[in-house]
């Protein structure tokens, strides 16, 4: 019987690392990201918050 060569084996392994290793820099890319545009929408509410309130203030 015909055996594939280990090598095949070694291949398909590195492949397999090679994309879950992928995977991981993209979910803590996105994670990164998610977390950088969550930050960036609570401070232009903050400053919107505070420019309202400097404005009543004045009156």
């Amino acid at each position: 019987m015909f055996r594939a060569p280990c090598m095949i084996g070694l291949s398909v392994a590195v492949g397999r690392f090679v994309e879950a290793l992928f995977w991981g820099i993209f979910r803590v890319a996105g994670a990164v990201a998610g977390v950088l545009i969550l930050g960036v929408v609570v401070a232009v509410v903050a400053w919107v918050v505070a420019r309202k309130m400097w404005a009543r203030r004045k009156r």
